[in-house]
């Protein structure tokens, strides 16, 4: 948090909410004290806040040069990301969007005559490109894992939405499918 907002930052939020809050922007391992320096919180507050998020499967423990040093689950995220889609989307909503994110990874394909991310990055070790033309190629693979990524997602979705509305919705007398 820039230092320009500290001041309302801790005024606001409890120590263990600006905990959470640096936890949730997460892209690596991070040491505890690091945690606790980018929180503005002491290393015990940290650390405490730290346990109990671990224990509630939100982050995962593990070292950063011999330092305790905490994560972000990737199975919680993966979870709450396909949950989070489909309370969002209807199911016809999640079949377009598979259907255009498709679409997309078929257009780069044809676009640069290969059949898949695996061809395009052996495409590029093999051709003499410019500087720029290297640019727009690693642009090209970032956009293709992110549509890789984004289909992943939404086919998670599309496989687990009947459970996760039959789960969610107001209890009834009707027996679970679960049984």
């Amino acid at each position: 948090m820039p230092d320009s907002n500290q001041g309302s930052w801790s005024e606001t939020l409890s120590g263990r909410e600006r905990v959470r809050h640096v936890v949730e922007l997460l892209d690596e391992p991070t040491p505890v004290q690091e945690i606790a320096d980018r929180a503005d919180v002491s290393r015990t507050t940290a650390d405490d806040e730290l346990q109990r998020l671990a224990s509630d499967d939100w982050v995962t423990e593990t070292t950063v040069d011999g330092m305790k040093a905490y994560d972000l689950n990737p199975v919680r995220m993966l979870f709450d990301e396909v949950t989070t889609l489909i309370d969002e989307h209807t199911r016809d909503e999640l079949e377009r969007q598979l259907t255009d994110l498709t679409a997309e990874q078929e257009d780069l394909a044809d676009e640069y005559d290969v059949d898949s991310l695996s061809d395009f990055r052996d495409q590029l070790a093999d051709a003499e490109l410019s500087a720029e033309e290297l640019r727009e190629r690693r642009n090209v693979i970032a956009t293709w894992e992110a549509i890789n990524t984004e289909l992943r997602l939404v086919k998670h979705a599309l496989q687990l939405y009947g459970d996760v509305v039959e789960l969610s919705s107001p209890r009834t007398d009707t027996p679970s499918s679960f049984a």
